[in-house]
């Protein structure tokens, strides 16, 4: 899997086709990824002590990273993105069409 967590990415297909957001959370295992403002769903939480009122929450669920592209705010579109090497012969994310290094990921 070539997305990080923190990477901009664009989703490709589905309910949420088109947005855009940030990568909150990657599980190589299941290749799912948290996109923050995509795939919201509720959940019903029952009396606790700590919450007495229980009620409906909203929150992100995991969605397979097939579906999203890295995002280019250059570009304003999404890129496929290949490995490559730097000069110090450290691994990089090259843009598959221009050659040129993607930024991101967790700083």
């Amino acid at each position: 899997m070539k997305i990080k967590t923190g990477d901009t990415v664009i989703v490709k297909s589905g309910h949420y086709k088109g947005t855009t957001g940030e990568v909150k959370a990657v599980n190589r295992k299941t290749n799912k990824i948290i996109v923050e403002g995509v795939n919201i769903v509720k959940q019903a939480l029952k009396p606790t002590q700590a919450n007495p009122d229980g009620g409906i929450i909203e929150h992100e669920a995991a969605i397979d990273a097939s579906n999203v592209m890295l995002y280019d705010s250059k570009a304003k579109a999404g890129v496929k993105i290949k490995a490559g090497v730097d000069k110090n012969g450290k691994k990089i994310r090259v843009n598959a069409k221009t050659g040129k290094e993607i930024k991101g990921g967790k700083k």
